[in-house]
């Protein structure tokens, strides 16, 4: 993908959508080579590069330089930054300057959490020119509120409330939407109802594209492993065996070797 454009000819083709997250330059360039259609630099940094138990400790300082990262990273790559938290909710002027840095420091678009409460400074960030991402359902920001990380809609009552949500952001000019740990019957149907493109994350099969932390898929912590999230790597084992092995190498005294020394 080039451009946000492509993710709604991607939903009119049946052409599904891949969706990783990067923090850093370094695997931005890996995420760049590959054949991934969009960068995510989620609000996970918090937790998965500084080590945060939760989202709402990312600030915009901390989201504008890990998108400034990922951009030289992938100069030519579809990125998405989240709007950490509370960048939304402290008025139209706050949120502007916010998007506003996150785009100055190399996004395409920007991703917002939920909708309610805050739809005039969506409709103004996109009639201002910033494109701007939904996400809906289990909303890691309003986890405290949600009462932790659980599958969200699961009553008639939330799965309406979700729908109608998902229409609002249509309506207020979201090119896309993020479903999170929603049933997948659920996501199915709001998947169907939408002209734009939803990315879901467990949430099923049936919305248009998916979306992995980069982490999660290289299996590199040992200790969180989402039910929704595949390893198609053993990451831990495989990096703590190489770490293991150069420690032996240096130890044994065959580290460095001579055509490593530089003369």
């Amino acid at each position: 993908m080039k451009s946000i454009l492509d993710f709604a000819r991607a939903k009119r083709e049946e052409q599904p959508i891949a969706v990783l997250t990067a923090y850093d330059a370094l695997m931005a360039r890996l995420l760049e080579a590959s054949e991934v259609d969009a960068i995510l630099v989620g609000d996970s940094a918090a937790m998965v590069v500084h080590g945060f138990p939760s989202t709402v400790h990312a600030t915009v300082e901390m989201m504008s330089v890990h998108t400034a990262a990922v951009r030289r990273g992938a100069p030519t790559m579809v990125v998405i930054a989240d709007m950490p938290f509370l960048s939304v909710r402290q008025g139209r002027d706050a949120a502007v300057r916010a998007a506003g840095a996150l785009m100055q420091a190399g996004a395409t678009a920007v991703k917002i959490e939920g909708v309610t409460g805050h739809e005039d400074i969506i409709a103004h960030l996109v009639e201002s020119g910033i494109p701007v991402m939904g996400h809906l359902g289990l909303t890691p920001q309003s986890v405290h509120q949600l009462g932790g990380h659980r599958l969200q809609g699961r009553t008639i009552e939330a799965a309406e409330r979700l729908k109608a949500e998902a229409q609002t952001l249509e309506k207020l000019g979201a090119f896309s939407l993020v479903l999170e740990c929603v049933p997948a019957a659920l996501a199915a149907e709001i998947s169907a109802a939408l002209t734009i493109p939803t990315i879901g994350i467990g949430a099923g099969a049936a919305t248009d594209g998916q979306v992995l932390v980069l982490a999660d898929l290289l299996g590199l912590d040992a200790v969180f492993r989402p039910r929704f999230a595949r390893r198609y790597l053993d990451g831990h084992t495989v990096t703590l065996e190489a770490v293991n092995a150069f420690v032996r190498d240096v130890r044994a005294a065959r580290f460095p070797a001579r055509e490593e020394v530089l003369a």
